[in-house]
């Protein structure tokens, strides 16, 4: 079972009556305690000096991209059936393949048949 499918039920669970602003930062705190946990654990701190400059914007970049994703999915989990919410998560694969296309210049082939299924699967699954 992916991981993200046990968070998205164990989401849905804590939202019920907390406001999902606040039910994201909870989330949030205890990633970034889990994850400095893992770095100390495995010895990583010493490498946090020579993050370079362009490495670290983009890392901080995305974490806020993540922190507006989150804030955007236990919204949506509050307002409707895990089931429904989902399968739209999902829909951000098509965007990450089309993105690493056109930014990253990585190659797309055959994935784009898979794509397309999962794009139909998602959007059949509100039909």
């Amino acid at each position: 079972m992916e991981p993200h499918t046990f968070t998205t039920v164990l989401t849905k669970i804590g939202v019920e009556s907390v406001p999902s602003t606040l039910a994201t930062a909870v989330r949030t705190a205890a990633v970034m305690a889990f994850a400095w946990l893992m770095v100390f654990g495995l010895g990583q701190q010493h490498s946090l000096g020579t993050i370079s400059r362009r490495s670290l914007i983009f890392l901080i970049v995305s974490g806020i991209a993540t922190g507006v994703s989150w804030l955007a999915y236990f919204r949506a989990l509050q307002l409707a059936p895990a089931a429904w919410v989902a399968p739209i998560d999902k829909l951000s694969l098509p965007l990450t393949v089309l993105l690493a296309a056109f930014w990253l210049r990585e190659p797309v082939s055959w994935q784009l048949g898979g794509v397309a299924l999962m794009v139909a699967g998602a959007l059949l699954t509100r039909a």
